[in-house]
C-alpha cells in the first residue's frame, strides 16, 4: 500500500459518469438529482461548482462528502438536508448521511469546464 505524499493534489471533482462498480449506476443517479441543487448564492448546481468530493457505501446506505464555497455559508444546514433529500430519493438508496468536510478546501479550480466557462475562467 502506498502513502500520498503532502503534495497531493486535491481529489478531483465529482462528476455524473462514476468509474464502473456496483454503485455506479446509483452513484450516476445521485449526481443527476445533486445538478438540480443550486448554491443559495452562486447561480451554479453544487456538482458543477466541484462541492461534491465522493461518496462511501455500505450496503444501500451511503455517506456524501461535501464542502461549501465557505465556511461560514449560513444555509449550510438547510443545504445539506435538501441533498440528503435527494440522495434518498434514488431507488435501492436506504438512507444517506451529508458529511461536510473542508480539507482539501474549495477552489474555483475545482468547478468543471462548464461552470469555469460559465464565469469566465477559461
Amino acid at each position: 500500500m502506498s502513502e500520498a505524499s503532502p503534495a497531493s493534489p486535491p481529489p478531483a471533482p465529482a462528476t455524473a459518469a462514476s468509474a464502473p462498480g456496483p454503485y455506479a449506476e446509483r452513484e450516476a443517479q445521485i449526481m443527476l438529482g445533486l445538478k438540480k441543487i443550486f448554491d443559495p448564492e452562486i447561480p451554479m448546481n453544487i456538482v458543477d461548482l466541484g462541492l461534491i468530493y465522493g461518496m462511501d457505501w455500505i450496503g444501500d446506505d451511503v455517506t456524501l462528502h461535501m464542502t461549501l464555497t465557505a465556511p461560514g455559508c449560513p444555509v449550510a444546514g438547510i443545504l445539506a438536508e435538501e441533498v440528503k433529500g435527494t440522495i434518498e430519493k434514488v431507488p435501492q438508496v436506504h438512507s444517506a448521511v451529508v458529511d461536510m468536510v473542508w480539507e482539501p478546501p474549495w477552489t474555483p479550480e475545482r468547478m468543471s469546464e462548464f461552470a469555469k466557462r460559465q464565469f469566465g475562467y477559461l
